[in-house]
């Protein structure tokens, strides 16, 4: 097993985590509305599952920019 490999993947598992955590961040302070109060208190399905669209969207990106 190779120790440097290992080191890279969780470097670059960290850092993509980090940037999607950051995108989201940025994602909730852009939108007029508060999104976890609309998801989870007020049942907003429909954006529920556009943020889980857009969320897959922007792991697509991140991985195929890390990788």
């Amino acid at each position: 097993m190779n120790i440097g490999a290992l080191g890279n993947a969780l470097l670059y598992s960290v850092l993509g985590i980090l940037i999607f955590v950051l995108a989201f961040v940025f994602i909730d302070k852009v939108t007029p509305f508060h999104l976890w109060k609309e998801i989870v208190e007020d049942k907003n399905v429909a954006l529920a599952v556009l943020l889980g669209a857009m969320s897959i969207g922007i792991c697509i990106i991140i991985a195929a920019a890390v990788h």
